[in-house]
């Protein structure tokens, strides 16, 4: 595969200019970028895949829910049916609004509103026209959204794959030039170990050559399962299927095979399961020999699963997997959100 991706070296060179022209034409501005008035905050990345920007945006939506602000959420719903602005409800599904959305809406309720729109102008106006001008808006995965300017950015890259060493699309998976770091006020090194050394922090802040103070490092913390059926209860698990549509799924995996025997069945990003895949799922997991066993699947792949009713059932054993994130250095992180939210 990785051969056939640098046959590809062309088309990176050819995709690359075109996003270089594109972004210049931004900064000339030849084309507009629309300010967001008032407080707005944008996640996101420079590549594609799983860089673990939910999390990111739980973390905000939390922080500033703590705060008692109201807080909005606004993304383009990807994988989603639907098409143009959809304000988020309680009957909304994961078909309507996209599977991180759904567990954004799942996880808080009415304490957010969230709302999606490919063209974010669009949801912007929405929002303080409709919702609240004194919202402090989450754009999710807007980073290459150039359209919209949010007045502080976050930019993720995961500690194994950081975009110092990565390339453009399709012999590597940047979505833009390194240098769109530029466009971001803090970095967030995702996925880092928990006890990551100085050293090594140190090492990394020399390859991203970003303002050192502004470099944060995030770790994965994994919380307790959660039973679709109220009648299963987690367990020491001898032996698990892991289901998963996500990104990248390698910590998930690493995480269980210190626990128990893993099987991975493997889906792609935002995968819409169909009957099917559940059948399949279903006979794979039969054909366990043990008697302490689960099928577990992240939370946001459950918001696209939850559909399927024998998800729910006690023989059946699925579980989801919660996970969250702890940011070394988490106050000062929240120094820097805090005194941008005071200025505005």
């Amino acid at each position: 595969m990785k051969i056939i991706r640098w046959l590809l070296f062309p088309f990176s060179f050819i995709y690359g200019i075109i996003i270089f022209f594109r972004n210049q034409a931004y900064d000339w501005g030849i084309m507009k970028s629309y300010p967001i008035p008032g407080r707005a905050i944008t996640v996101g990345n420079l590549s594609v895949g799983g860089t673990g920007k939910t999390p990111h945006v739980d973390f905000l939506i939390q922080h500033f829910l703590s705060q008692n602000e109201n807080v909005t959420v606004l993304s383009r719903g990807y994988g989603r049916k639907t098409k143009g602005l959809v304000v988020a409800n309680e009957h909304s599904t994961a078909s309507e609004i996209g599977d991180e959305p759904k567990q954004y809406l799942q996880r808080y309720g009415n304490k957010i509103q969230i709302v999606l729109a490919e063209k974010r102008k669009e949801g912007v106006d929405y929002i303080r026209e409709k919702i609240s001008d004194n919202s402090i808006i989450i754009l999710d995965d807007a980073f290459q959204h150039r359209a919209v300017s949010a007045g502080f950015s976050i930019l993720i890259t995961p500690f194994d794959d950081l975009f110092t060493d990565d390339f453009m699309l399709p012999t590597g998976n940047l979505r833009e030039w390194q240098n769109g770091k530029n466009r971001a006020d803090v970095i967030i090194v995702s996925k880092s170990p928990s006890t990551i050394s100085s050293e090594k922090e140190t090492e990394i802040r020399s390859k991203l050559k970003f303002l050192d103070d502004h470099v944060f490092f995030s770790s994965l913390e994994y919380n307790d399962l959660v039973a679709a059926s109220k009648e299963n209860v987690p367990s020491d698990f001898e032996e698990v299927l892991l289901v998963t549509g996500i990104g990248n799924p390698q910590p998930l995996i690493d995480f269980w095979e210190k626990k128990c025997r893993v099987h991975h069945m493997a889906f792609p990003d935002h995968h819409n399961y169909s009957a099917a895949d559940i059948q399949a799922i279903h006979e794979k997991f039969g054909k366990f020999a043990s008697v302490n066993k689960a099928i577990i699947t992240t939370e946001k792949d459950f918001m696209r699963l939850q559909q399927f009713d024998v998800v729910f059932e006690k023989e059946n054993a699925w579980f989801y997997q919660p996970i969250s994130i702890t940011i070394k250095n988490q106050t000062t992180f929240n120094v820097l959100l805090d005194e941008y939210i005071r200025q505005v």
